[in-house]
C-alpha cells in the first residue's frame, strides 16, 4: 500500500491505496500530539511501516521526522513536480487538501521507482544542520539591523555613518556609543580622536585627521531632534547589532565544536579555502544529499549546480534550474567562490568559464559541479581529499611545468 499526506501548518489529511489505486483509508489529523501519534497509530494497524511509503511535499519538518523514526520510508515530492502531474488525474484544475492526499499517494504508487526517499539523518549532522541554519539567520538579521542603523544615521547623523568603512564594526559600534550624536563632538579635536583609535587598535590606512575631516564634511540633517532622543535611539539599534554580533561568534565557536565530532567533516577539511563556516554549511546541506543519491549527476541537479536542458525537435535551450535545494547551492557555491583564490585548479576551470563568455554566476556553478564530483569521491569512498591525488590537480601543475 501506498500513502499520500497533503501537509499544513494545523491539520494534515492522509489517504492510503492499494497497489491496483483503490482507495483503502482516508483521515485527516491534527498537528497535535495525539494527532499525529494517532495516525501513526491507525497506519501501524494497516501494515508494517516498512511496508508503508508515504509521499509528502517537503523533505524535512516535525511531522517528516515523526513518520521517518515510526520506521516509514518518506518520499519527498517538489511541489513544482506534483503541480506538472495534476493533469494525470483531471484537466478541469479543481483542487482539495483531500484530492492531494490521493494523487500524492497515486503518483508514489505508480512513479515510486523515480523517486528517491529521505535518510534518517543521524544525531551529528542533525545538531550541525540546526547551528548553521540558525546561523545563517542571524547573519541575515544582522545585515537587516545594520541596515536600519545606517538608515538611522543618515537622517539623524550622518558623519557618523562615513567615518569608518563598516558600521558593524567594533570600533564603529564604540564610537556611536561614545558619540551618539552630533552635539557629543563638539569638543572632539584630532588628538582626541587619535587616542580613541589607539585605544581601539584601530588598523585602518587613515589618519585621526582623515577620519576627522569625513565626519565633519557629511551633509547636515534639515530637521533635528532632541539630541537625547537620537541619542536614545542609536543606543538602542547598536545594542541590537551588539547583541547579533555576540551570538554569531557563540554560533561559530559550536560550529567549530560541532565539526570536530562530525566524521566526515574530516575528509573535507583538506579542501582548498574552505574555512570552518564553509565546512560546516557543506557537511550540514549537502552532505544529506550525498547520501539520498547514487550519482553525482544526481546530487548535481539537488545541490542546483546542473542546469535544465530542454530539446524539442531542432530547438535546444539551457536553462539556470530553480527548483533545487536552494541551502545546499548556496554553500556549495560559497565554497566553490573561495577555492578559486587557493586551487590552481579550480581558477582554471573558473577563467575558461569566463573565457566562453560565462557571467560570474555561470561561472562558479560550472566550478561546482566540478568540485561536486571531488567531494562525491571522497564522501562516498571514506577518503580525505588530497591535493596530491587530485588527478585534474595534477594535470594542471604539469601544464604550468610545461609552459
Amino acid at each position: 500500500m501506498f500513502v499520500g499526506i497533503d501537509w499544513a501548518s494545523k491539520t494534515h489529511e492522509l489517504c492510503v491505496v492499494d497497489p491496483q489505486g483503490k482507495i483503502v483509508e482516508q483521515f485527516g489529523f491534527a498537528h497535535t500530539e495525539h494527532g499525529i501519534a494517532g495516525a501513526v497509530g491507525r497506519l501501524a494497524k494497516l501494515g508494517n511501516p516498512s511496508e508503508l511509503p508515504i509521499a509528502i511535499e517537503r523533505p524535512d519538518g516535525l511531522l517528516v521526522e515523526r513518520l521517518l523514526d515510526a520506521g516509514h520510508e518518506v518520499v519527498p515530492i517538489h511541489p513544482n513536480a506534483f503541480h506538472a502531474a495534476r493533469p494525470r488525474w483531471e484537466g478541469a484544475g479543481s483542487k482539495s487538501d483531500v484530492g492531494d492526499a490521493f494523487r500524492l499517494a497515486d503518483l508514489l504508487r505508480t512513479d515510486r521507482h523515480r523517486l528517491r526517499p529521505l535518510r534518517p539523518l543521524d544525531q551529528a549532522t542533525r545538531e550541525l544542520q540546526e547551528l548553521v541554519r540558525l546561523r545563517d539567520d542571524h547573519v541575515a538579521a544582522r545585515v537587516a539591523a545594520t541596515n536600519q542603523l545606517a538608515a538611522l544615521l543618515a537622517r539623524h547623523w550622518p558623519g557618523a555613518a562615513a567615518i569608518f568603512a563598516r558600521l558593524d564594526s567594533e570600533i564603529a559600534l564604540d564610537f556611536l556609543e561614545r558619540y551618539p550624536t552630533p552635539h557629543s563632538t563638539a569638543r572632539l579635536g584630532e588628538s582626541r580622536l587619535g587616542a580613541f583609535l589607539r585605544r581601539h587598535s584601530y588598523s585602518g590606512r587613515r589618519s585621526a585627521r582623515e577620519l576627522l575631516t569625513r565626519l565633519r564634511q557629511a551633509p547636515q540633517p534639515v530637521h533635528t531632534l532632541d539630541p537625547e532622543l537620537v541619542a536614545e535611539l542609536v543606543h538602542a539599534q547598536t545594542r541590537v547589532v551588539r547583541t547579533l554580533l555576540s551570538t554569531i561568534a557563540d554560533l561559530d565557536r559550536a560550529i567549530a565544536a560541532s565539526l570536530d565530532q562530525h566524521g566526515k567533516a574530516q575528509l573535507l577539511k583538506p579542501l582548498p579555502r574552505i574555512g570552518t563556516i564553509s565546512l560546516g554549511q557543506v557537511v550540514a546541506e549537502v552532505g544529506p544529499l550525498l547520501d539520498r543519491t547514487t550519482t553525482t549527476e544526481q546530487a548535481a541537479a539537488l545541490c542546483g549546480s546542473s542546469p535544465i536542458t530542454k530539446r524539442s525537435g531542432q530547438q535546444r535551450s539551457v536553462c539556470f534550474r530553480y527548483a533545487t535545494n536552494t541551502k545546499a547551492r548556496k554553500a556549495l557555491m560559497l565554497f566553490a567562490d573561495n577555492s578559486r583564490h587557493a586551487s590552481p585548479w579550480a581558477e582554471r576551470i573558473y577563467h575558461d568559464a569566463r573565457a566562453r563568455g560565462c557571467r560570474h554566476p555561470h561561472a562558479i556553478r560550472i566550478l561546482a559541479r566540478a568540485w561536486l564530483r571531488v567531494i562525491w569521491a571522497c564522501w562516498h569512498t571514506n577518503t580525505p581529499y588530497d591535493p596530491t591525488r587530485h588527478r585534474g590537480h595534477d594535470r594542471h601543475l604539469q601544464d604550468l611545468t610545461l609552459t
